[in-house]
């Protein structure tokens, strides 16, 4: 182990964009959260605990730790439906989190939001959204707002391969490439749209091949190597806070559970699924620390002791909690019918 922790951490002969090694552990300790996290609400799933659709996001960690350690606490983030990873990587309260799935008034959104339609405008989380591509209008309204306001902050916008398919894709990009927003679009290309592979879905290899229409700056980040991802998003966010525009960064990834939880992920073939769980991007970080020295068993053992404590904390809480009123049922809520 490093004797400084506030040392630069040197990666291929190279400085790692300024993080220390303190910076890499606590990246490393919020990928265990996430998949811990996502482990437990299956668990529960399947035990009939926790209502409604879950979208698992196990295999996809990189993208939304490396994505969160490059920006400010300031700065805003739009999501989709499989969201459970962009709001705990943003800030989100683990309790408040899993009170939300559990339904009960202690949750994030008092228990009417669930799992996709998770929300913490305190940590700057503009909320998650069951509908596909519906958080890229968000994120550039917020980015417009951003300049109207006259305020400091990045939007950034996670979208995942099914969105580019979307009229609000291409209606966002051109818009915030039109008046030079700054936000930062982030796909999560996880290579299936629910069951459909993207290469039966368009013609077209990369969706980041799309931003040339916009004359807007694209890259291709591998999803799973969460340093890769930091490096791409802070380039990205210091243009877009320089004033000069928006980013489009296309984040190579894979979901290892599926689409949705009880998914039986038939319309995929095991060896492709092996193959990425090879590529598991926790433990690339891992065999990555500890070939620096960075990391020891003993240090690992320590970082899934506090995610598991974390885990078990947030569960006794939302299980203790309390069930909405129905007296609370038109409390907090923008249209009713009648």
């Amino acid at each position: 182990m490093a004797s400084n922790k506030n040392e630069e951490f040197e990666s291929g002969g190279g400085v790692t964009n300024g993080l220390t090694e303190a910076d890499l552990l606590d990246m490393l300790e919020k990928m265990h959260l996430l998949r811990s996290f996502d482990e437990r609400v299956s668990e529960r799933c399947k035990r009939g605990e926790i209502p409604g659709l879950i979208h698992l996001g196990m295999g996809e960690e990189a993208v939304a730790v490396g994505v969160s350690a490059a920006i400010k606490p300031n700065d805003k983030m739009t999501s989709t439906h499989r969201a459970h990873g962009h709001f705990l990587a943003k800030g989100g309260d683990p309790k408040a989190f899993m009170a939300e799935l559990y339904g009960k008034q202690t949750g994030c959104c008092r228990g009417k939001g669930g799992s996709m339609h998770l929300v913490d405008l305190d940590c700057g989380f503009l909320g998650a959204n069951g509908v596909v591509g519906a958080g890229l209008p968000i994120a550039v309204g917020a980015a417009l707002g951003q300049r109207i306001l006259g305020e400091d902050f990045v939007t950034v916008c996670f979208f995942g391969d099914g969105a580019n398919n979307q009229g609000t894709f291409h209606e966002s990009l051109n818009l915030a490439t039109v008046w030079n927003l700054p936000v930062v679009f982030v796909c999560e290309n996880n290579e299936y749209g629910i069951s459909q592979s993207i290469h039966a879905q368009q013609k077209v290899p990369h969706v980041s091949d799309r931003a040339a229409s916009y004359l807007l700056p694209a890259r291709i980040v591998d999803g799973n190597d969460v340093l890769d991802v930091y490096t791409a998003v802070s380039e990205a966010v210091a243009a877009a806070r320089s004033g000069r525009g928006p980013t489009l960064l296309e984040c190579k990834t894979y979901r290892t559970a599926g689409h949705y939880e009880g998914d039986d992920q038939s319309y995929r073939p095991k060896e492709e699924v092996d193959e990425w769980k090879a590529k598991d991007p926790i433990r690339r970080l891992e065999r990555q620390l500890m070939q620096e020295g960075v990391l020891t068993d003993d240090a690992l053992d320590e970082i899934k002791a506090r995610v598991w404590k974390v885990v078990e904390e947030a569960t006794e809480h939302a299980i203790n909690s309390q069930y909405p009123s129905a007296d609370d049922a038109t409390n907090h809520v923008f249209a009713i019918a009648r």
